[in-house]
């Protein structure tokens, strides 16, 4: 029986990055079952991408395409990262080929495939206010809204055709950011797959110290967390800090770099860790935080978790679904995550009780249960447009 053609649209598969790595297993969950092709914005190298997220895709699995090259230098050329801009360009690209495939899928955001497709939602790019990180490269909000428009001309953006997709999100807090911007759209929430050899050593061999992870940049407040555990350190606690991410933005690392050299006898910065390494840096330790408020879902979060850690995490976000019912693990502030850190690192029946409550949760991350619904989504999805004749 002759495969069914999957078309991924994507700017990019490199890591790191949530949207890249849902892409990344959402390919390795189809292979073999469909012909994959991929529409990216520059060459995709699989070796960091097997590397960083775990999977075991080989170029033989895909069919690669790529926007036009003179294109691509010259918006690679601006000074800001135009990543709408080039994603308005990518799926313009992909509504011209799209009778070639028989379903299109991105991980990028909502699109407008010019027929209905599958988009899986990090944040809605349509939704304003803007989160504060996108005000990073554009002054004023009055700029940042005259470039979504140009973006919506170019790209050809139909709220009604977005609306006609199936509509897949990383977190129940993101469906309800969807529903805000467009109103009565149906949502899943599929979470992403934490996807590594994790082990559980007992609670004593544990290191009593706590991991941040995840990207090297303003909104991820890492100055926030290392100013909480001064405090909790002041309180009597004997505890030290692994950063461990990718630069994202030379001032901010620079600025961190700063502060772990202040206090180099509890914090240690690293980079780029391989996978395994990183794994067993999570299992060996006991704690983590977060400080990003409003998360949309939290990787690391659900990563740390994964591994038997005790995580806490602002009070808000898709992040608070990782954590559940344990409202001592999330935060209203730097007072309110000091006493709350204080309140657990003094009581090991607490600790014994948050590990008890967290431990049923790793499930919902598990890469066996993403790829299983992945596969029943896009299945079905295939199903419905050959039974409507499309």
């Amino acid at each position: 029986m002759k495969q069914k053609k999957i078309l991924m649209i994507q700017p990019s598969l490199q890591p790191p990055g949530g949207g890249q790595s849902v892409c990344a297993w959402i390919l390795q969950a189809l292979k073999g079952s469909y012909d994959l092709s991929v529409l990216s914005w520059r060459h995709v190298d699989l070796a960091p991408v097997n590397h960083f997220f775990g999977t075991s895709l080989q170029a033989e699995d895909i069919t690669f395409h790529a926007i036009n090259p003179i294109l691509r230098r010259t918006l690679d050329s601006l000074p800001t990262p135009s990543s709408l801009l080039k994603t308005a360009l990518l799926l313009r690209h992909a509504q011209a080929l799209q009778q070639r495939f028989d379903v299109l899928l991105t991980t990028n955001n909502e699109a407008d495939f010019g027929r209905p497709g599958i988009q899986y939602i990090h944040y809605p790019w349509n939704k304003f206010p803007r989160p504060d990180v996108d005000l990073r490269w554009y002054h004023f909000g009055l700029a940042v809204r005259g470039y979504y428009q140009l973006c919506r001309m170019i790209g050809g953006f139909s709220e009604d055709r977005i609306r006609e997709n199936a509509t897949l999100v990383n977190s129940n807090w993101t469906a309800a950011r969807v529903q805000e911007t467009y109103g009565a759209i149906k949502t899943q929430t599929v979470y992403p797959p934490v996807a590594g050899d994790f082990f559980d050593p007992p609670w004593p061999e544990r290191e009593n110290g706590f991991l941040c992870i995840g990207r090297i940049s303003p909104e991820k407040q890492i100055e926030k967390i290392i100013s909480i555990l001064r405090a909790v350190r002041a309180a009597g606690h004997d505890v030290h800090l692994h950063i461990i991410g990718t630069p994202d933005d030379d001032a901010y690392y620079a600025r961190i770099a700063g502060l772990v050299r202040e206090h180099a006898s509890w914090i240690a910065l690293e980079q780029n860790l391989p996978r395994p390494e990183l794994v067993r840096r999570i299992c060996s330790h006991r704690y983590g935080i977060h400080g990003m408020p409003g998360e949309h879902f939290g990787m690391s979060v659900a990563e740390m978790l994964t591994g038997g850690c005790i995580v806490f995490v602002p009070d808000g976000g898709g992040q608070t679904e990782i954590v559940g019912a344990c409202a001592e693990l999330r935060y209203l502030g730097p007072d309110d995550a000091v006493r709350k850190i204080h309140a657990v690192l003094s009581s090991a029946d607490e600790q014994e009780r948050l590990r008890a409550c967290l431990a049923p949760r790793r499930e919902l991350f598990s890469v066996e249960r993403f790829t299983h619904r992945i596969r029943e989504i896009v299945d079905e999805f295939a199903q419905k447009r050959q039974r409507a004749g499309c």
